[in-house]
C-alpha cells in the first residue's frame, strides 16, 4: 500500500522482555540485524498487519504477546536513491510506520523462523533497549530513534525499569 506521496505503509515491531531487552534479529544470509518489521496490505490495519507480520518473521501469535505502546503518528524514512525501483508503479520512495511496542507474555521457545516464505531471520537475541541505534543501517536509523523514544515510556511502565 503506497500513498500518494511514495510511502509505503508499514509495521515495526519491537519486541520485548520482563527485564527491558528487545529481540534483535539477524536478516538470512547476511550481517544485518534490524527489528522485525513488514507491509500492511490494502485490506489490513496496522494492528492486523502486526500480527500476521509476527507470526511470519518470528512465529509468535497474538496470544504470545501484549501490545503495550504504539507510535501515535507515522515514521517515515526514504530509501537511498540506488534502491529506488522507477519502472514500478506507483514509485515507492521510502516507508512510513507505525510501530508497536509489545510485551512477550509466551515463553522465548516459541520464537522461530519457520512460517515465513521464505524466512526473514535465521538468528535473534535479546538486546540492551538502545543498543539498536548504534546498529541498525544509517538509513533507519532516524526512525529507531524516534520509536524507541516515544515508546519508552511505556516499558518503564510495564516493567518498572528505566530502558537502558
Amino acid at each position: 500500500m503506497i500513498d500518494e506521496e511514495g510511502f509505503r505503509a508499514n509495521v515495526g515491531i519491537i519486541l520485548a522482555n520482563t527485564e527491558g531487552q528487545v529481540l534483535w534479529a539477524r536478516r538470512v544470509g547476511q550481517d544485518a540485524w534490524q527489528f522485525p518489521q513488514g507491509g500492511i496490505t490494502d485490506n489490513e490495519t496496522p494492528e492486523d498487519a502486526l500480527y500476521r507480520e509476527l507470526h511470519e518473521e518470528v512465529g509468535l501469535q497474538p496470544e504470545h504477546v501484549k501490545i503495550i505502546g504504539c507510535t501515535e503518528g507515522w515514521l517515515k524514512y526514504r530509501l537511498p536513491k540506488r534502491f529506488l525501483r522507477y519502472r514500478s508503479k506507483p514509485l515507492c520512495i521510502g516507508q512510513k510506520q507505525k510501530w508497536f511496542l509489545l510485551m512477550l507474555t509466551g515463553n522465548e521457545e516459541d520464537v522461530s523462523f519457520d512460517y515465513g516464505d521464505p524466512p526473514e531471520f535465521d538468528d535473534w537475541r535479546w538486546v540492551s533497549y538502545w543498543y539498536p541505534l548504534d546498529k541498525v543501517v544509517s538509513v533507519k536509523r532516524d526512525v529507531y530513534r524516534k520509536a524507541l523514544k516515544e515508546l519508552a515510556p511505556h516499558l518503564h511502565a510495564e516493567t518498572g525499569k528505566k530502558p537502558q
